[in-house]
């Protein structure tokens, strides 16, 4: 029997859905007495010092590489897959920095991984088990990113149109949409296509099952 955490990562543009996959991933794993636990890329963007002294002056553009601790996220994931306790980072949008550390988690026999840049990023991508893309229109992906960042995170229409198209929609095109190569799996929409859902369910409890299936000598 493994004594590590499958990791199952999800990318997509923002927007698409890839959230709302996720979160009924673990619901249906835990269901199935399996225990999930739900990791999210954007709680691992760097202190707003650290994101400013990147960006040298220049406006931040929070869709790029350099906007994330990723020498923190990978190394968390290397954790996770050894079956070991990490403290999640506390990111608060409202103010874009980072405000403490929760407490150590157990990672459980799955860990669902959601983010942009997942696939984009070798650090990340290579120590996955099983890559899933959601694959969104465009114009569904807007209209969602505007309800959310203006429900959840205090913004006004106008300002999540700029961001979205001086940095989200060509941090879209050079790292997430070209990262879809990488995929194992491709989802079109999102959360209400049953059928993959289903699918993802059955390729993840495969994974497990070959874990435990002792070794022919």
């Amino acid at each position: 029997m493994t004594d590590r955490a499958w990791l199952i990562g999800i990318v997509g543009g923002s927007g698409s859905g890839k959230t709302s996959i996720a979160q009924e991933l673990i619901r249906r794993l835990q269901a199935l007495s399996v225990q999930a636990l739900l990791l999210d890329m954007d709680t691992y963007y760097a202190p707003l010092e650290v994101v400013r002294a990147r960006f040298n002056g220049r406006p931040v553009n929070w869709d790029h590489p350099h906007a994330f601790d990723l020498e923190l996220m990978a190394a968390h994931l290397a954790s996770l897959r050894r079956n070991q306790p990490i403290r999640k980072p506390i990111y608060d949008f409202t103010v874009s920095d980072r405000v403490g550390w929760e407490e150590p988690m157990q990672p459980g026999r799955v860990v669902i991984l959601d983010g942009l840049l997942l696939f984009s990023l070798p650090e990340l991508r290579e120590q996955l088990d099983a890559k899933i893309f959601v694959d969104t229109d465009a114009d569904i992906r807007i209209l969602r990113r505007i309800q959310r960042d203006m429900k959840e995170r205090g913004r006004s229409v106008e300002s999540v149109i700029e961001q979205y198209l001086e940095s989200v929609r060509p941090m879209h095109l050079e790292f997430v949409e070209p990262s879809k190569r990488w995929a194992d799996l491709i989802v079109p929409t999102g959360v209400e296509n049953e059928r993959a859902l289903e699918v993802l369910i059955h390729h993840i409890l495969g994974l497990l099952n070959r874990s435990t299936t002792p070794k022919q000598d």
